[in-house]
């Protein structure tokens, strides 16, 4: 499913339950980059630590998430 059809679903959703209807997908694209821009600006990452990524489980991971 992409966004446009989640936002169909969401928007659908609302309306029945009488919710006001969700932003369309994109619109606050601009401010969240923005915002992780100078977020990084003020917070730089240190040379020396490598960057680790999480795998979201504990032990090790493979490349198939097997």
């Amino acid at each position: 499913m992409d966004a446009i059809q989640q936002h169909m679903l969401d928007t659908y959703r609302a309306a029945r339950l009488g919710e006001a209807a969700p932003p369309p997908p994109g619109r606050h694209d601009r401010r969240t980059l923005r915002d992780l821009y100078d977020h990084w600006l003020t917070h730089p990452p240190t040379p020396n630590q490598p960057v680790r990524l999480h795998s979201g489980r504990s032990g090790h991971s493979s490349p198939s998430g097997v």
